[in-house]
């Protein structure tokens, strides 16, 4: 098992890695519409909630060597389900041609008042 910690400047106080590679496969922690950075919630719509959500997961996967078209699984958290639209957008927009599996799922508030929140499963190459 290897631990996957992107440079963050912001102190976490979870007890959680942001990725963790196991047997071929990269577990990608879920990441809030916060920059880890500052900490700072995300003040925008809910499309500059998913893409922050979508740029940390990214900056996981790029700490782990894995592209974007590796990624095999997401579950997309928001308290919302009219929120679904918005958030597809900028999904096909990150990951574009490629479709991995994934859902969405409403749920109550997120942490910090985040709106979105993203996990994500890939493979890594042989």
């Amino acid at each position: 098992m290897q631990f996957v910690k992107p440079p963050f400047k912001g102190e976490n106080k979870g007890h959680y890695t942001a990725g963790v590679i196991s047997k071929g496969m990269l577990y990608v922690s879920g990441q809030l519409s916060i920059d880890p950075d500052t900490r700072e919630v995300c003040q925008g719509d809910i499309r500059a909630h998913a893409r922050l959500a979508l740029d940390n997961v990214d900056r996981v996967l790029k700490e782990a060597g894995v592209r974007r078209d590796q990624v095999v699984f997401c579950r997309v958290y928001t308290p919302s389900a009219e929120n679904w639209g918005p958030i597809n957008e900028e999904y096909a927009a990150f990951f574009g041609n490629h479709k991995p599996g994934r859902v969405i799922v409403s749920t109550t508030d997120l942490h910090f008042g985040c709106l979105v929140e993203i996990e994500a499963i890939a493979e890594l190459e042989d």
